[in-house]
């Protein structure tokens, strides 16, 4: 498989790993937002979120919560943004499921997850919306 972060799981390519376990690893990013940016990724290779069945995204989240806690610590950091990129479109670049643990600290500048995107959109169909995602279940 051509998969870089699967390439870091395996150790063919080197990466500054702070966590493992049995279903996941995190390791620094290269390209960081912010001091102690973290990448977490699950050991099994799922191109997208959308894409993993809930035993395992149990237990990427349960690492996550684990790895946000101790990047927040070390980082003497307020709080953090916890997020993903789910698919080309949402700004996914590696082709590996990944949850970005980003540390902030008060007045850093930095913006909340709604600040990637406002495309304005409509508020007056709320109910229609509503029942049209309700019905994809």
């Amino acid at each position: 498989m051509d998969c870089l972060f699967c390439k870091i799981i395996s150790g063919e390519i080197p990466a500054k790993i702070v966590y493992e376990d049995d279903t996941s690893i995190a390791f620094l990013d290269i390209a960081p937002c912010a001091e102690g940016h973290t990448v977490v990724i699950p050991k099994k290779h799922y191109a997208h979120f959308t894409d993993m069945d809930a035993d395992d995204v149990k237990d990427l989240f349960a690492s996550v919560k684990k790895i946000a806690i101790a990047v927040e610590k070390a980082t003497e950091a307020d709080g953090s943004n916890i997020g993903l990129n789910n698919k080309k479109a949402a700004g996914q670049e590696v082709p590996h499921v990944h949850i970005h643990i980003i540390p902030r600290k008060d007045g850093d500048d930095g913006g909340a997850i709604q600040s990637i995107i406002n495309t304005y959109p409509k508020t007056d169909n709320l109910d229609a919306l509503k029942e049209k995602i309700k019905g994809c279940f």
